[in-house]
């Protein structure tokens, strides 16, 4: 038997459904967690507070939702605005939160020993270049390469133009590209 849609599991729970609301919590607990260990990667126990937060807001607001709408995209637009304020509480922020076989699959693999060393040197510059890019362009980044949203689901969160989305895209590649090249000349 099929789930019921999150926006059918929304109704209810603005119903006075208490259950339907764990439901939803069920459903998106994990994901928001691991979306918001890549934004708060210097704290993981922040991370957690911050989708606890989260889902306090959603429960207190869910009166609020139009059920017409995409309840993933009102969701993580809630966890995007805590999780930029939980960054801007506590300044800027200096750790690895990408594995760099995600951004660059097209690297060539190799089964030699020192495979690991050129991973780990790789994934020694992309933190260097992830530090030094603006949260504007890294949260895209997240959002499309690790929750896999398509550009209008991360337009709906960030509440860009799609056409900003895929600009943003493309310019924080280019913009690691030009500081990784830099790293390593």
């Amino acid at each position: 038997m099929d789930q019921p849609t999150d926006e059918a599991v929304v109704l209810l729970v603005q119903k006075g459904n208490r259950d339907a609301f764990n439901a939803l919590m069920e459903r998106y607990e994990a994901k928001l967690l691991r979306y918001a260990k890549k934004f708060l990667f210097y704290d993981p126990d922040s991370a957690e507070d911050v989708i606890q937060d989260v889902f306090i807001k959603v429960y207190t607001n869910i009166h609020s939702f139009d059920a017409s709408r995409k309840f993933s995209s009102w969701l993580y637009r809630i966890a995007h605005n805590e999780l930029i304020n939980a960054i801007k509480k506590k300044g800027r922020e200096h750790v690895s939160f990408f594995d760099p076989d995600t951004l660059f699959p097209h690297l060539p693999s190799h089964e030699t020993a020192d495979k690991e060393i050129r991973h780990n040197e790789l994934t020694a510059a992309l933190d260097m270049a992830l530090t030094k890019l603006d949260v504007k362009y890294r949260e895209p980044l997240i959002l499309y390469y690790f929750e896999d949203m398509d550009y209008k689901q991360i337009a709906d969160i960030l509440r860009i133009p799609v056409a900003t989305v895929g600009v943003r895209l493309r310019r924080a590649k280019q913009a690691m590209q030009k500081l990784l090249n830099k790293h390593a000349a």
